[in-house]
């Protein structure tokens, strides 16, 4: 009985160390082959799209300022009020602009004195013409009498010579008279001319006096006030923000900068989506209204504006906010596509092409990113632990899955897309067996 126990313990200790050798060639087998990770030909629809962030801002806003300085007397509205195109919104201090009409007035009234000052110079001097001509006319007569006179023998020739020539003499105050009149006419012109001058002085002053109540441009609301009651206002070279109204916060706009190398796919019309982080969860949509031509350069990186407008309609988007877009710019229906990884993998090299390469130089190229297509042009199947490479063309991608095409592709094929253990750090053995990924 002891002889068939101890027996039956020796073949199950045989047993367990045959087990023990299996388990342990088996695992070795299986940590020494590489495992990979397939994923499938897809079939279906495959939206392509550019992203990029922006800050949303309202469509129509305006910049309220004041185009005199002074001392703010009072500020009506507060952040949020709702206002109306013309509603008085500020007031700075009127009384120096008051007492600048008042002296303008002054001087128009002044120059209007003056005016009929000079209408009265004129009058006297016209009265004094026409007495002159009056004189001159009665003395050329009296020349006519005195050569009729003279012509009779009545009178000497000298008499009529003196005559003449108090004639003459009173034709040259005739002319001295109407050359004073010229004179006090053309004082008239310029004594009107000042009194214009003087009139739009006033009325520049009524406008600038007009310019210290500070009215909203349009109908909206007051997103920023920039000003305080009592703050004293300088409009020197430019007029100073005091506030900035937004006319209608149910239709924002989200300013976004798209890069050079995509501003190409960017057209007017195309849809857009994009979330904000006040929101998570949410997506919003609109569509692109405009693209700015302008290049914006920092640091060496060229973009260019795009405007997307969106609706509003609950309110929820405020102005400021930073906003996720994503633009649509295509959709293809019912094609072949695969994961971006598939399209990055590359196999381990083979032992001929360890000896020619030395083991330095990696195979592929490394492909960043998930903004474009990768640059890849291979897909790899694994039959009986053979990689066979399908040669095949790219089409649009949505960042993650791209669009390919080739005549051996088929739907849910199964192609490799990197070895199950890469995510592990592990140092890499010398032999160089495992597989890398490119």
């Amino acid at each position: 009985m002891n002889v068939l126990k101890k027996y039956w313990v020796w073949i199950l200790a045989a047993l367990i160390v045959i087990a023990s050798i299996a388990g342990y060639f088996y695992w070795s087998k299986q940590r020494s082959d590489p495992q990979y990770r397939m994923v499938k030909i897809e079939k279906g629809t495959l939206v392509a799209s550019v992203a990029a962030s922006g800050t949303l801002s309202p469509v129509v806003s305006v910049q309220v300022g004041s185009q005199v300085s002074g001392q703010l007397k009072e500020v009506l509205v507060d952040f949020n009020s709702l206002v109306k195109k013309g509603q008085l919104i500020a007031r700075i201090d009127p009384e120096t602009f008051e007492y600048r009409v008042r002296q303008a007035q002054a001087d128009v009234d002044a120059a209007q004195a003056q005016v009929l000052t000079q209408q009265a110079i004129i009058a006297a001097q016209r009265a004094g013409l026409s007495q002159a001509e009056v004189n001159w006319q009665e003395a050329r007569r009296d020349v006519e009498r005195k050569e009729q006179l003279r012509d009779k023998n009545f009178i000497s020739g000298a008499e009529v010579d003196k005559a003449r020539a108090g004639a003459n003499a009173l034709a040259e105050q005739v002319k001295a008279a109407q050359a004073q009149v010229e004179v006090a006419k053309a004082t008239a012109m310029n004594v009107a001319a000042a009194v214009k001058q003087r009139e739009a002085m006033l009325a520049q002053t009524r406008v600038d006096l007009a310019r210290t109540e500070i009215r909203a441009p349009v109908n909206g609301i007051v997103i920023k006030r920039s000003v305080d009651k009592g703050q004293t206002v300088a409009a020197s070279l430019q007029a100073p923000e005091l506030f900035i109204i937004a006319e209608n916060l149910s239709d924002m706009r989200v300013d976004t900068s798209i890069d050079e190398s995509e501003i190409g796919k960017i057209k007017l019309g195309q849809k857009a989506t994009f979330t904000v982080d006040a929101f998570p969860g949410k997506q919003f949509e609109g569509k692109v209204q405009q693209i700015r031509k302008a290049a914006l350069t920092v640091s060496n990186v060229v973009t260019y504006m795009v405007e997307v407008n969106a609706t509003n309609p609950d309110l929820l988007l405020l102005p400021g906010m930073t906003a996720n877009v994503r633009i649509v710019t295509d959709t293809r229906e019912n094609v072949l596509k695969v994961s971006n990884a598939a399209l990055r993998f590359r196999p381990p090299p083979t032992d001929k092409e360890k000896n020619n390469e030395g083991g330095a130089k990696p195979r592929g190229s490394r492909n960043g990113g998930s903004g474009g297509a990768p640059q890849s042009t291979k897909l790899y199947t694994l039959q009986e632990g053979k990689f066979n490479a399908i040669p095949v063309t790219l089409g649009a991608t949505d960042g993650q899955m791209t669009e390919v095409s080739a005549a051996q592709l088929q739907e849910g094929m199964e192609i490799v897309a990197g070895s199950k253990d890469s995510g592990e750090k592990r140092k890499p053995s010398s032999s160089g067996g495992g597989p890398r990924m490119f």
